[in-house]
């Protein structure tokens, strides 16, 4: 039985995805040693945890609203109740699996196909978080426009040589070459039409672009909390102003695809921003690896949905079984029944 054309080079490209993101973190601990990864974890403590889950509430209901209204944008119907359960699934599946992006897989196709269009299901998942990215772009970018980070004048100043140009233009040949060999030129132009159109209609509406800004900016703003509250867990005293440049580094690292279950970049980008920042990339990489055990935590309640949703299934089953089984009714039981 042959494989479908892209089925190859999807394994390929999630096979190198995982291994960028391990290697990343091969690299810190070689540099930094294993000390900066358990220093923070032995902080955590349960009001910590506590505070996890109540920012962890706040981020994913506004995230399963955004949600919504991007689903009703696209002509779908998404209770809120349910996009909050099955955001939290995603979330934990993200978190639990490689990749990071399996859960938001599977949210997608199950609400495509129960909505009847997993195409208009998987789309507004992926204009969902888009959304989220780009509100986390321009903020991130008026953020250190408006207070420079010393890292951005250390990757100025790397830029500004014959190495760094090199290098930059080299990183930006492999991403367009990655995105071509992935999906092809004219498929991936089809899919940028088509992106834009339903754009259009399910984040720039009137209906739609107030509460998905909203939203979003909400979400992002309860990221920053969970890394201040990190870097506090890890013993960095840095004043708020002083760390929300180099939060908005890190979380903008999360969005390069070379990860394992979130992990990797996120941490490189961290150790580097608060080493330059002369904070230390040690505590850099605490503050980090705190961010990700307490982002798994806040997401612990998506286990809790798939246990729910398997007993759910395991009754639903049994009952399906158990009224097979049963025989059935001879014509003399059902004319006493009548009678």
């Amino acid at each position: 039985m042959t494989r479908p054309a892209g089925m190859g080079k999807r394994s390929v490209w999630a096979w190198l995805r995982m291994l960028g993101g391990a290697g990343i973190l091969g690299v810190l601990v070689w540099r930094l040693g294993s000390g900066a990864f358990l220093d923070g974890l032995r902080r955590i403590d349960a009001p910590t945890l506590l505070s996890a889950l109540v920012l962890g509430l706040l981020t994913t209901v506004f995230s399963a609203w955004r949600w919504c209204l991007v689903a009703r944008g696209l002509g779908l119907r998404l209770p809120l109740g349910r996009a909050v359960a099955d955001y939290y699934r995603a979330l934990f599946l993200n978190a639990a699996l490689p990749g990071g992006v399996l859960g938001d897989v599977h949210r997608a196709v199950r609400h495509g196909r129960s909505a009847g269009d997993l195409g208009r299901g998987v789309r507004a998942v992926v204009l969902e978080r888009t959304a989220g990215q780009v509100v986390l772009l321009v903020a991130g970018t008026a953020v250190l426009l408006l207070r420079p980070s010393p890292a951005l004048a250390q990757a100025g100043r790397l830029l500004g040589t014959p190495a760094g140009w090199v290098s930059a233009a080299v990183v930006a040949s492999a991403a367009i070459a990655v995105a071509y060999w992935s999906r092809g030129a004219s498929r991936a132009a089809r899919a940028v039409r088509t992106a834009l159109a339903e754009a259009r209609r399910a984040l720039f509406a009137r209906a739609s672009w107030p509460g998905v800004t909203l939203s979003s900016v909400v979400v992002l703003a309860g990221y920053l909390a969970m890394f201040v509250l990190a870097a506090r867990v890890a013993g960095v005293s840095a004043p708020v102003a002083e760390l929300v440049p180099l939060v908005v580094l890190a979380l903008l690292a999360m969005a390069l695809p070379l990860n394992v279950g979130g992990w990797g970049p996120r941490e490189g980008v961290a150790a580097w921003a608060f080493g330059a920042a002369g904070l230390g990339a040690a505590q850099g990489l605490a503050s980090a690896v705190v961010y990700g055990v307490l982002a798994f935590a806040a997401s612990l309640p998506g286990a809790g949905v798939l246990v729910v949703r398997w007993a759910a299934g395991l009754r639903a089953r049994r009952a399906a079984d158990t009224a097979a089984a049963e025989p059935a009714p001879t014509l003399a039981e059902e004319a006493g029944r009548g009678a």
